[in-house]
């Protein structure tokens, strides 16, 4: 479990199936995402078997963002497509448009790359680069990683087929030299 002033990034459990529902389901949320938005519980139920699995094979990190105050899941911070002779993985970030605009995607980021670059003998996994893929007409996710000091590194045209539509990506990387030097 990692924590912030106002929020809890914990595992996911059968409780909050509805909250993934609420969150996957959401066209406006599914908009920027390399995946269609989810049909139905079932498919939330799906998601999560592949969350913890993932977990228990630390081939995913996927934790439910919860406010504190009342444990409710708003969203999702995920570690993936780990390199371990590299020393680098993949972030992902998902909120309810309703939790828009109001810092979370910011707070729950900064503590997943300080659990991301923090050393191993610190309880850290010692990464050493941390990459984001993200659709370039998210303006918002733009800001999110560059506030976290990600650089934009590329972009790659058409590159996603999600509900028929074709899209690009904008791709940003992270050191952690950047990310302590940030924080000093």
């Amino acid at each position: 479990m990692l924590e912030t002033p106002r929020l809890r990034l914990r595992p996911l459990t059968p409780a909050d199936v509805a909250a993934l529902f609420t969150v996957f389901s959401d066209p406006v949320v599914m908009r920027y995402w390399s995946s269609a938005p989810l049909a139905d519980e079932a498919a939330a139920a799906a998601l999560l078997a592949q969350i913890q699995e993932g977990f228990s094979t630390r081939t995913l990190l996927q934790w439910g963002v919860a406010r504190r105050a009342d444990d409710a899941v708003i969203g999702t911070c995920t570690l993936y497509a780990f390199s371990a002779q590299n020393r680098r993985a993949e972030i992902g970030y998902a909120l309810g448009s309703a939790h828009w605009g109001q810092g979370h995607a910011s707070e729950a980021l900064g503590r997943l790359l300080a659990f991301a670059f923090a050393p191993e003998t610190d309880g850290g996994l010692g990464l050493h680069r941390v990459e984001a893929d993200i659709d370039p007409r998210n303006a918002a996710s733009a800001r999110v990683l560059e506030r976290q000091n990600f650089q934009r590194e590329g972009y790659l045209r058409e590159r996603w087929c999600v509900n028929g539509e074709i899209t690009d990506s904008a791709l940003y990387g992270l050191l952690a030299r950047e990310w302590a030097g940030q924080r000093a």
